[in-house]
Parts: C-alpha cells; structure tokens; sequence
C-alpha cells in the first residue's frame, strides 16, 4: 500500500488551504497563515493533471474558505448568504488558474512568482468594482488587527498587503520546486521588507492631526428583526435615541452620530420626524448624522432608468441613506453607493431591465434600494465628513474618493445586527482600521449593537463598546489636514498589477524562450 504523503495528496491540500486561511481572519487574526495557505494551493494546482481537475479540487476548497470566514451571512438570508458563498468562491478560481499555468509554463520561477502575485490582486481589484462585489475576504483584510505590520499601506492600500502575502507565498513554492539560493534569498527579502517599510512609515505619523472636533457616539441596541427596533412606535424609538444623545452629548459636542437604520422606517425628506430632531439640537447647539431609509420622488423627465412607482404612477427610489440634521437648517442627504449585491440590490438591474423589450417583469418592484453614485458629504467642526454606510466602509476604493474630495475625518454608521452574535460584526470594525490608515484619519464609529468606537490613524482602537449592549460616549477626535501617498493615488497598485498582469501574460505566451530557470 502507498504511504500517505501530505505534499501529493489532493485531498489533503484541498481540504487543509481553507482551515489556514479562515484562521487568518478575525477573530483568529492569525494572519501569518495565509502564506502557507497560497503555498498549499499553488502545490495543489500544479500537481493536478488538467485545469478540470484543477477547478474539482480548488473549487470546494474556496467554497469551505468562504463559508468558514462568511457563514454569518446566511443568518441574515440564507439563500442569499449561500448564493454570495458559491459565487465567490467560483470566481477566485479565475486567478489560481492563471497561476497554474505560470507555474506550469517553464519560464523562471521568480517571474511566475510576481505575475502570480499580480493575478491575484487584479483579481480583487477587478471584484471590487462590479455589482457581484464581494471585498470581504481581501487577503489583506485579514490583517487589520495586526497593525503594527501593515502601516506601509498608507502608500499601497490594502491591496498592497494582497500583493506581498501572495508573491512571499509564490517565492516560497518557487524555492520548493527548485531549491536554490536564489529563490531562497528572494522569498526572505520579500517577507522582510513590507513589514520593515510598515516600521519606516511609523516616522512621519505625529503630524497627521489637526483641529479637534468633539463626537458623542449612540449606540441604541435596536432588535434589528423587530418593527422600531422592538419598541413600540417610532416615535418612542425616537425618544430613546434621543435620550441616549442627551446623555451622551456635552457642551462642546460638534455632532451626534446615531447608526444606520437608527430611525428603522422610511423618510421623505420633509418629514416631521427630523423637524423633531431639529428642535433638540436647537437646544443642544448641535448637529446629528443619522442613518435612514429616504423616499425620492421623481418627475418624468428625470426618473433613473429603474425605479419603482406608486398607484398613482409616480416614480420613486427607496434608498439605504445618511441624513444630515442641523437647527433651522434643509435636511441633507447620502444615499448609499455601495450596496450588498441581492440582499439589498438586484445585481446588473438596469442590464436586465434594458434587455426585457418585452416588459416580461417589473424590474422596480425587484430591485431593492436605490444605487446612490454621488460622494456627498457633510460638514462638522469645518471639515468635512462621509457617513459611510455599513459595507461601503469596506470598499477602499470607495472610501477614498471622498478623502480626495476633501474629508477631514471618517463616519462609520453600521448596523451589524442581522448577523447575530458571530464573526460577522468583529470582522467589521476590525477593517475600520484599515481605512484609518490608508488616510491616517481619526475613525468614529456608530453601530446599531456594536461594535462601536474611536479609532486614531495609526489603526488603534481609542475606544471600542460591548456587542449587543446600550451605549453612548463622547470623544474628541481630530481632523486630517494631510493626504498620505494612497489617499492621492489610491489602488495603483490595482492598476499595476492588471498592466503587468496582461504584459507578463502575453510575455510568456510569445515571448523569449530564454526566460527560464537554469
């Protein structure tokens, strides 16, 4: 009989890769293991016959590293949470064939090892920017607890974690197939120098403060699963926000900031409702960001291509929004621009709808909220604020258009509830801090039953509430008036990767037979 041999058993690596790899997330935060992870999928892509057998093998293993990391999403839908688990892990397939074949080429193993690095981060910078994305198990994701080793992404972002995790672990398989020197000393030079420029990047972070601005943080601990939060009327949910603020506020409070969905209905933008919330800030001198759903009507002529309408035809959205209150002012208003594909919006809708020629459906009444596409911010303390909401706060890319229009700190408002008490909420305020410092911004934090907090823009928690808990604070935070490398650049490293990606594709395709490992 044939001894078992880890390093040849399909099996054996199918089915140890996704372990590694969803204890390399938060809670776990051992984040080390993703190295051995890719390590263990490149050995298995290679070792298998064809790119069929390949997709037999990996495939299950994305679907087990997706549902260990993210099973939290079925408790929210569990046809869509399953849905956005199987699709997910299809796609990754994608770039872990692409790093077959540069294996598999017989060009040199150093080259393969960054073209393989580059295929997967193009892969997640592709994934971030279409209606399927899913940014939640970026690679560099699962080091935002581990702070001191990824401050150099105020110059990659990221993605830059991404790109060093996957060619350290590309190094590593290279010096395996081929023990030299060489490839030996690449993968330690590689493995050192990100975390010694993470320490280099530490020298200049005293100078990213500014002027103060005071925040009182609400945190109300509303059952997302009942009418107003289990209250009995929205009025009487309104009472007690105001309550917590009022407590929470003091004399100096800039502004309020209750968490999405804290007013649990929808809002036209003339309601009474925020006329009540003008009168206590009247008396508190005070300005609120709150989360919302929002009703927009719209007339004929500027309805968007999908909306829905009422029984008298009117054309309206229902949109996931920020509401920006102040006394005696015009309420304002963000609607959110990135939201979770089939649980809050129908992916490609307007695809869909364009190419129904025969009305067959009524793609309105299908497609959940409205799509906000606008950067609007607010203004507190004279700087300037997004209210990301929930999974935009996710999305690097768009966080950092609003850096770049101005932001001079950062709003979370979150309502992190329908997952209950799992991974699902820690991973989440976890990657705050890693927007905290690609901006080197000051971080505050409001989420319906946790986890709220402060975060400072080295990616330090200041302060952090109990989950599932009522609670209410005040801190001062402090404005940025200075842009790091990534807050003016942003993904570059997205778009260096895809460039070299294609140029290293078509190299080995008709290039040179001399590039080869001697």
């Amino acid at each position: 009989m044939k001894s078992f041999v880890f390093w040849d058993h399909k099996w054996a690596l199918a089915l140890t890769a996704p372990v590694l790899l969803a204890f390399s997330f938060p809670p776990f935060n051992a984040s080390i293991l993703q190295i051995p992870a890719f390590v263990i999928l490149l050995r298995l892509a290679s070792i298998c016959d064809t790119k069929r057998q390949t997709v037999f093998y990996a495939y299950p293993a994305f679907v087990l590293w997706n549902l260990f990391s993210t099973y939290w999403l079925m408790m929210a839908t569990v046809a869509g949470g399953l849905a956005a688990i199987l699709a997910n892990a299809a796609i990754m397939l994608i770039p872990l064939l692409i790093m077959r074949w540069l294996f598999l080429s017989g060009k040199n193993l150093i080259f393969a090892a960054f073209i393989a690095a580059t295929a997967w981060v193009s892969y997640e910078y592709l994934h971030h920017r279409w209606d399927l994305a899913w940014p939640w198990l970026t690679l560099g994701n699962g080091w935002a607890n581990l702070t001191g080793a990824i401050q150099y992404i105020t110059f990659t972002g990221v993605l830059g974690i991404s790109f060093w995790v996957v060619f350290t672990a590309a190094l590593i398989f290279a010096y395996l197939n081929i023990p030299s020197k060489k490839h030996l000393y690449f993968a330690i030079a590689i493995f050192f120098a990100f975390p010694i420029f993470s320490v280099l990047s530490m020298i200049s972070l005293s100078s990213y403060s500014g002027n103060p601005v005071n925040v009182a943080i609400v945190q109300p601990n509303s059952d997302s699963y009942q009418r107003y939060g289990g209250l009995p009327s929205l009025n009487a949910l309104l009472d007690h926000l105001l309550t917590l603020s009022d407590e929470a506020r003091t004399e100096t409070t800039d502004v309020i900031i209750w968490p999405e969905n804290a007013l649990d209905t929808s809002l036209t933008i003339n309601s009474a409702y925020f006329d009540r919330i003008r009168d206590s800030l009247a008396v508190w001198d005070a300005k609120l960001i709150t989360g919302s759903g929002f009703i927009e009507f719209y007339t004929e002529d500027d309805k968007p291509a999908v909306s829905r309408q009422t029984g008298d035809s009117r054309h309206y959205n229902v949109f996931n929004a920020a509401v920006f209150l102040q006394p005696d002012m015009a309420s304002e208003i963000y609607r959110k621009g990135r939201l979770v594909p089939i649980v809050e919006r129908f992916p490609f809708v307007e695809f869909f709808q364009r190419i129904d020629i025969f009305e067959w459906i009524n793609w309105g009444d299908i497609m959940g909220y409205g799509l906000g596409t606008t950067t609007d911010q607010f203004v507190v303390a004279d700087a300037k604020t997004p209210a990301l909401i929930c999974y935009d706060s996710v999305f690097p890319n768009w966080v950092n258009r609003f850096v770049q229009e101005g932001a001079g700190f950062l709003t979370i408002i979150t309502n992190d509830g329908w997952w209950g008490d799992s991974h699902g909420h820690i991973q989440h305020f976890a990657y705050a801090r890693l927007r905290a410092i690609e901006h080197r911004m000051w971080i505050a934090r409001s989420a319906n039953n946790g986890i709220s907090g402060i975060i400072s823009p080295d990616g330090k928690v200041q302060v952090e509430t109990e989950y599932w808990t009522e609670a209410a604070f005040p801190f001062t935070i402090y404005q940025s008036e200075r842009r790091t490398f990534y807050s003016r650049h942003g993904d570059w490293i997205g778009v260096l990767s895809l460039f070299s990606l294609l140029l290293g594709l078509i190299f080995l395709k008709f290039g040179s037979k001399s590039l080869t490992d001697q």
